[in-house]
């Protein structure tokens, strides 16, 4: 294939959003991307995308052609019905052959678990129909997705993205530390936990995100990998988004603020750092999932920088 070829799939939840896929192809296409629409983006089983038999074949078959890109059109659920049946090889092989994995959310789940079991690079990035298909408000011909998200992602797949800085809380000035930049989907995080999917990662940068879970749910999931003691082993933790929650009348007060300095205080070795520009948001950068990293902090912008 070209340089520039570029598979959408969908291997998790079902793909009904016509619209959005059309919309993310053009934007795609206008990036210079040869888009393949696989067939799994209109399979359909109950609120899958395909079977688990179709969307593990999914997976193998995307694998076997080996695209530049293999975009994954939306998460939802359903990846975990496949890790234990997955080919990772297979998938390990297609990186080496130059794939870039690209999804969040539920793709945590593939990310991780190719992490895992052979340590493969993927990315934790833009989705077609959840990013790249976004649109305006009420008229479907307008496109909402966010430009810095498409042109960091283009960087990214064109191996051209060596660093990204994002704004962070004070007292973090002077930070620096080096180590495997991996995570994404707090609740998938921790749906791993314990698996042979689980990767064993000591001395890293772990960068969490989520949507519609209310801090004190957050909480309980930090508070699950402090107290296995994922997040004392690592040398920083990058919190992301934590989007789209309600507030409740029981709060009074507690929110992700007072939640964040809770579990600061369960981790007081561990620094967290909260800014970090990816999750559920328009604004969505891809990050290299398993790539040695550089943190650096100076003031209150702290740096990524990506090495091979």
């Amino acid at each position: 294939m070209t340089a520039s070829s570029l598979t959408l799939f969908a291997a998790s939840g079902v793909e009904t959003r016509r619209a959005h896929v059309q919309r993310a192809r053009r934007r795609l296409q206008a990036l210079g991307y040869a888009v393949v629409e696989d067939e799994s983006v209109r399979l359909r089983h109950q609120r899958f995308a395909g079977s688990d038999e179709e969307r593990l074949a999914t997976l193998h078959r995307v694998a076997h052609q080996a695209p530049s890109v293999a975009l994954a059109c939306r998460g939802g659920y359903g990846m975990s019905r496949l890790l234990d049946h997955i080919d990772w090889k297979r998938i390990k092989r297609s990186v080496e052959r130059g794939t870039r994995w690209v999804g969040y959310s539920d793709m945590t789940a593939l990310s991780l678990g190719l992490l895992a079991h052979t340590g493969a690079v993927s990315w934790h990035g833009p989705m077609a129909a959840e990013d790249f298909g976004r649109e305006l408000g009420h008229d479907a011909h307008m496109d909402e997705a966010n430009d810095i998200t498409c042109e960091t992602f283009d960087q990214a797949m064109r191996g051209d993205l060596e660093a990204l800085g994002f704004r962070t809380e004070a007292g973090r000035d002077g930070l620096s530390a080096k180590g495997r930049l991996w995570g994404g989907n707090l609740s998938m995080v921790c749906s791993l936990l314990g698996t042979p999917h689980w990767p064993r990662i000591k001395g890293g940068l772990l960068f969490l995100e989520d949507v519609a879970e209310h801090p004190y749910r957050v909480e309980r999931m930090l508070l699950q990998l402090a107290q296995a003691g994922v997040l004392g082993d690592q040398r920083a933790v990058l919190l992301g988004q934590f989007s789209a929650w309600k507030p409740s009348p029981l709060d009074r007060g507690y929110g992700l603020k007072a939640m964040l300095q809770r579990v600061a205080a369960a981790c007081p070795k561990t620094p967290l750092l909260t800014g970090l520009p990816v999750g559920h948001v328009p604004l969505n950068m891809s990050l290299p999932q398993g790539l040695p990293t550089q943190l650096q902090v100076d003031g209150r912008t702290a740096y990524l920088f990506f090495r091979d």
